[in-house]
C-alpha cells in the first residue's frame, strides 16, 4: 500500500490530544496511520536562521516533519500573501487585498523551500495530498522537480468567481499551478463552477466527463468534496453537556433563550452584521427584550493583520453599543467572550442555546453549523439559522437559510425559530442530522483519497 503523505501549513501536534479532539487533524492522522507516512509543514515557529533544518518526530508508522520560517517569510508568505491576498480574495472582498509583488515573491520563495525540505523524504509511490491555499504552487513545483507522484489538493477556503479572482495580478500563476495536481478538490458544487469557468475561458481547456479537466496539457480530476464531522462524537458531546456546569447555568432562567454565535475572528465571518440583526430583532420584537440573550464567541487569529485590528474594534463597539441601549438591571442583551473554549464548553453552549446563528458573509463550509446540529436534543432541538453564503448552506437546506446582509430577514428568521413549533423543529433537525450521517468526515477523507488512487499520475 502506498504511503500518504499530508502537506500544510501547520502541522498537528502528535503530543497535544486537546488540540486534536474532533477536528480534521483527528481524520488526517487516522489515514496517515492505516497508510503509513508523512505530516509536513511549518512549526509555527519564526527564528532568525535563514536556512531551514526539518525537525521530526516519529509516532508508529507516521513521521511529524516540521520547519521554521525566518522573520522575512513568515511576513511574505504567510501574513502577506496568504492572509492579506489569497484569503481575502477568495472571500470576495477585493476592496481589502494589499498586493505587493515583494510578497507573492516570499509566498513562491516559500513553497520552493517546502519542496526542498520535503522531497528528500518522498517516496516514488506515494500519495501526497496538500492542503489549503497557502501552498497551491507546491504541487507545480514537485512536478517541476520531475516528482511523478499522485498530487492531491484541497482547498478549505471558496474558489472566487472568474471576474473576482481577474482582480489579482498573478491570477494565472496561482491557477495554472492548481493544474499540475492529479485532483483538486472543492468545497461546493459552485466553487468547483467557478474554476472549472476558469479553466474554460483563461486556459482554454475542456471540461470532460467524471469531472475530469484537460488544461496546460494534463488530464486531471477536480471535484467538490464537502467536508464535515464526526456527528456521532459531536452527539456525544452534547448528550455529556446536560451535566456541565456551564450548561445548567444558561438553563436557569425561566423563560429566557440563547442565541448562539462562535466563530474565529475575521471579516468573513459576518459578525458586525449579526449584531446588528440582534438589535433589529430588539427593536421589533420588542417583547424579547429581556427574555433573549445573545453568546458571541469569538477567538482572536492573525491579530498582526491590520484588516483584523479593525473588525475586533467594530464588534466591541457593536456589542457595547446595544448592551448600553438595552441592557436592564438583571439582563445583558450581547455577552461577548473574545478568546478560544473548550470543545466541551462549546458543546454546553450549542446544546443550551434556542437558536444557533451562523451567518458568514462567504465561507468555505463552516463546520459550526454542523457541530451545532449534532449537539442539539433529539426531542427538544434548537433551530439554525444559516447563510446563503456558506458552504454547508449547499447541504443543510433544512436550516433557516437567510442573507446575512439583509438584517430584517435575519432578524425574522431569529423570531420564526423562537417561535417554531416542536414538530417542526424535529423535523428539520432530523432532515439536517440525516446530511451530517450521510457524509462523515471519515467519507470526506476516503473519498479524496480514493480519487487519488483511481486517477493515474500524469507527471
Amino acid at each position: 500500500m502506498s504511503r500518504l503523505v499530508i502537506v500544510s501549513n501547520r502541522v498537528a501536534d502528535p503530543g497535544d490530544k486537546k488540540a486534536q479532539a474532533g477536528g480534521l487533524a483527528v481524520a488526517l492522522q487516522s489515514a496517515l496511520r492505516e497508510h503509513g507516512g508523512i505530516w509536513f509543514g511549518w512549526s509555527g515557529k519564526i527564528t532568525q536562521q535563514s536556512a531551514p533544518n526539518v525537525k521530526t518526530q516519529e509516532v508508529g508508522n507516521v513521521t511529524y516533519a516540521t520547519v521554521d520560517l525566518d522573520r522575512q517569510s513568515y511576513r511574505q508568505y504567510y501574513s502577506g500573501f496568504a492572509n492579506r491576498v489569497l484569503w481575502p480574495l477568495f472571500h470576495y472582498r477585493l476592496d481589502l487585498t494589499a498586493f505587493e509583488r515583494v510578497d507573492f515573491k516570499g509566498y513562491i520563495k516559500v513553497n520552493r523551500m517546502f519542496l526542498e525540505q520535503l522531497q528528500p523524504h518522498l517516496r516514488d509511490d506515494d500519495l501526497v495530498w496538500i492542503h489549503d491555499y497557502h501552498l497551491i504552487p507546491l504541487g507545480e513545483n514537485l512536478r517541476e522537480s520531475g516528482h511523478k507522484n499522485s498530487l492531491g489538493f484541497f482547498l478549505h477556503t471558496p474558489f472566487p468567481a472568474l471576474e473576482v479572482i481577474r482582480g489579482l495580478p498573478t491570477h494565472r500563476e496561482i491557477v495554472k499551478a492548481l493544474c499540475a495536481y492529479d485532483v483538486v478538490g472543492f468545497q461546493t458544487e459552485n466553487d468547483l463552477r467557478a474554476f472549472q469557468d476558469y479553466v474554460v475561458h483563461e486556459l482554454d481547456g475542456e471540461i470532460l466527463d467524471d469531472n475530469m479537466v484537460i488544461a496546460q496539457g494534463r488530464l486531471f480530476k477536480a471535484q467538490a468534496f464537502p467536508i464535515s464531522l464526526d456527528p456521532e462524537e459531536f452527539q456525544g458531546y452534547g448528550r455529556r453537556a446536560v451535566r456541565s456546569a456551564h450548561y445548567k447555568r444558561l438553563k436557569t432562567k425561566e423563560g429566557s433563550s440563547w442565541l448562539v454565535g462562535v466563530d474565529r475572528l475575521d471579516y468573513s465571518k459576518g459578525i458586525p452584521e449579526r449584531l446588528r440583526s440582534y438589535e433589529r430583532l430588539l427593536e421589533r420584537y420588542p417583547g424579547y427584550q429581556g427574555k433573549v440573550n445573545f453568546l458571541q464567541v469569538t477567538p482572536a487569529s492573525r491579530s498582526e493583520v491590520p484588516e483584523y485590528k479593525l473588525i475586533r474594534n467594530e464588534i466591541e463597539t457593536l456589542a457595547g453599543n446595544i448592551n448600553g441601549r438595552y441592557a436592564q438591571f438583571d439582563w445583558v442583551p450581547v455577552n461577548y467572550i473574545c478568546r478560544s473554549l473548550a470543545r466541551t464548553q462549546l458543546a454546553a453552549f450549542y446544546r443550551a442555546s434556542a437558536i444557533g446563528l451562523v451567518t458568514p458573509l462567504r465561507d468555505g463550509m463552516n463546520l459550526v453549523a454542523k457541530e451545532y446540529v449534532a449537539c442539539q436534543n433529539p426531542k427538544d432541538p434548537g433551530v439554525l439559522v444559516l447563510s446563503s453564503f456558506a458552504g454547508a448552506a449547499h447541504e443543510m437546506d433544512a436550516a433557516l437559510i437567510v442573507n446575512p446582509m439583509d438584517l430584517d430577514a435575519v432578524a425574522d428568521a431569529i423570531a420564526r425559530g423562537l417561535e417554531m413549533p416542536l414538530e417542526e423543529r424535529v423535523e428539520r433537525w432530523d432532515a439536517l442530522m440525516g446530511v451530517l450521517q450521510a457524509n462523515t468526515l471519515a467519507d470526506w477523507r476516503d473519498k479524496f483519497i480514493g480519487a487519488m488512487h483511481e486517477v493515474q499520475p500524469q507527471g
